[in-house]
C-alpha cells in the first residue's frame, strides 16, 4: 500500500463506478515507493476520453490533451491529468507518436513508457501492478528503459536527456544496455526542441549525482552543448591547475553549490579557454581574456537553448568576472558593492569558491579569503553602507539650488559617491554640499 491524496482517490473511485479501471501511475508512484512526496500525480484509465470527461462533467476540465487521451480535471484548484490507457504508433520525429490507439489493459499502457521506474501503477484495490520490474529497480538504484532500450530512444530520443537526469537528480546508475544506447544514438538529439533540452539540462545540473553522469555522459553533454568538446585534453600546465580544462569544469560544477545560476556559470565559465591558450618559453599555459571570450560563447549557447534574459543576463556576467579574484581585495568592497550589488557579489563568491576547489589543492587555503571577504560583505550590508546614488545625502535637486545644470549634475553626484566610499567625506548633507560648493 502507498498513500494516495484523497482527490486521487475520489477520481479512482468515480472511474470505478462509471466501470472502468483506473491508476495513479509514473512518476507519482515512484517516488511515492521511495518514501518522496510527488510534485503531482497522474492517473491512468480504461475509459475513453469522451467516458471520462462524462464521468467529471460536474467539474471544471482542461481538454488541450483530448486527442492524445488527456483529460485535466480541476479539483481544489488542482489539475490532475487522467489519460485513457493507449500504445502508440510510430515516431517519424523522434518525438511524438504518429498515432495512439486506446487500451482496456494497463499493462498495454505501462509498456509504451520509458524506464521501468516509471512503468508502475497503483490503486487501493489492485495495488501494485510492475510487469517490468520496476520496483527492483528503484531498489537496486538503477536506471533501465522498457523493453528495447534502443527502440524506446528511436521514439523518443528527450529520453536519452532523462535517463541522465534521472541519474543525476535520484543517484540512481544507468542499467548497462540502456547506457549503451544513450551513446549510441544521442545524434538524435539534434530533433528534439532547445527548450525541452533546456529544462533537461537544468534539472541534471543540480543532481546530487552530476559529476558521474557529465563524466560518462560527457559525450552527450557535448552534442546538446558543442563548445564545451573544445575544452576536452586541453592541457592546464600551470600553478594552480591540475586538471585538464573539461575536467576542471567538472569539478567546478561538482564543487559548486546547488544553485541553478552557479552550476550553469561553472559549466561554462572557462569554455573560451581553448580559444585563447598560450604557451610561454618555459611551458607555462596562460589564458587571458579567456573571462570576457567565454562570456560571448556563454551567451550564445544559453541563448540558442532559450534561456530566460535574466539567467542569460547573470550567468553571462558571473562567467566575465568570475576570474576577478575580487576576494583578495576586501579593501575595495565598498566600490564593489555600489558597481555590482550585494546579490551578484554574492553569486561570484560562490563561483569563486566552485572554481578554487576544482584547482590545485596546494591553493585551497584562499577559500578562508572567500570568507573573510563574506564576513565583509555581511557587516557592509548590515551597516547600510553607501555605496549608490540613490543612498547619498544630497540628490540632483540639491545641487541645483547651488547653480549646477545639466551634466554637471550627475558628475558631481558620481564625485560625492566616490568621496564617500573613499571615506574621504561623511555622507552627511551639509558635508556633502560644501564640498559641491567649494568645487563648483
Amino acid at each position: 500500500m502507498i498513500g494516495i491524496p484523497r482527490e486521487v482517490e475520489e477520481i479512482i473511485e468515480a472511474l470505478a463506478r462509471g466501470g472502468h479501471s483506473a491508476y495513479a501511475v509514473g512518476g507519482c508512484v515512484r517516488d511515492s515507493l521511495m518514501k518522496k512526496e510527488p510534485n503531482d500525480w497522474d492517473v491512468a484509465t480504461s475509459a475513453l476520453p469522451q467516458e471520462t470527461s462524462e464521468i467529471f462533467s460536474s467539474r471544471d476540465q482542461v481538454l488541450n490533451g483530448l486527442k492524445h487521451g488527456t483529460v485535466g480535471v480541476i479539483i481544489n484548484h488542482n489539475n490532475y491529468e487522467i489519460t485513457s490507457f493507449r500504445t502508440e504508433g510510430e515516431y517519424s520525429d523522434n518525438r511524438h507518436p504518429d498515432s495512439v490507439t486506446f487500451v482496456k489493459n494497463i499493462e498495454d499502457d505501462l509498456a509504451r513508457r520509458d524506464f521501468t521506474v516509471n512503468a508502475i501503477a497503483y490503486s487501493p484495490t489492485g495495488g501494485i501492478i510492475d510487469p517490468f520490474g520496476g520496483f527492483r529497480d528503484i531498489e537496486n538504484k538503477v536506471i533501465r528503459c522498457v523493453g528495447d532500450a534502443g527502440k524506446r530512444f528511436d521514439e523518443d530520443a528527450l529520453r536519452i536527456l532523462r535517463a541522465i537526469r534521472f541519474s543525476s537528480v535520484l543517484g540512481f546508475g544507468i542499467e548497462e544496455k540502456t547506457s549503451a544506447m544513450i551513446h549510441e544514438k544521442k545524434h538524435l538529439l539534434k530533433n528534439i526542441a532547445t527548450e525541452r533540452i533546456r529544462v533537461e539540462l537544468e534539472k541534471t545540473i543540480i543532481g546530487k549525482n552530476v559529476g558521474d553522469v557529465l563524466e560518462k555522459y560527457e559525450d552527450v553533454f557535448f552534442a546538446v552543448i558543442p563548445e564545451l568538446e573544445k575544452t576536452k585534453d586541453v592541457a592546464q600546465n600551470c600553478p594552480y591547475h591540475s586538471y585538464d580544462v573539461w575536467e576542471h569544469v567538472r569539478r567546478s560544477v561538482v564543487g559548486a553549490k546547488n544553485d541553478r545560476i552557479v552550476r550553469l556559470t561553472m559549466l561554462l565559465h572557462d569554455i573560451g579557454k581553448p580559444l585563447v591558450r598560450t604557451t610561454d618559453e618555459n611551458g607555462v599555459d596562460h589564458f587571458k581574456t579567456h573571462a570576457p571570450v567565454g562570456s560571448l560563447i556563454a551567451q550564445d549557447v544559453l541563448r540558442r537553448l532559450k534561456f530566460d534574459n535574466k539567467t542569460v543576463e547573470t550567468v553571462t556576467k558571473l562567467v566575465l568576472h568570475h576570474d576577478d579574484r575580487l576576494y583578495m581585495n576586501t579593501d575595495k568592497l565598498p566600490r564593489y558593492i555600489g558597481r555590482y550589488g550585494y546579490e551578484f557579489l554574492r553569486l561570484l563568491d560562490e563561483v569563486s569558491r566552485a572554481d578554487i576547489r576544482a584547482q590545485n589543492v596546494k591553493y585551497l587555503d584562499r577559500l578562508s579569503l572567500c570568507d573573510r571577504f563574506i564576513e565583509k560583505l555581511d557587516e557592509c550590508e548590515k551597516s547600510d553602507l553607501c555605496v549608490t546614488l540613490r543612498q547619498l545625502a544630497v540628490d540632483g535637486n540639491d545641487l541645483r539650488s547651488l547653480g549646477f545644470e545639466g551634466k554637471q549634475i550627475g558628475d558631481m553626484l558620481e564625485n560625492l559617491l566616490d568621496k564617500v566610499i573613499s571615506c574621504e567625506l561623511k555622507n552627511e548633507k551639509s558635508i556633502l554640499l560644501e564640498y559641491a560648493e567649494n568645487a563648483k
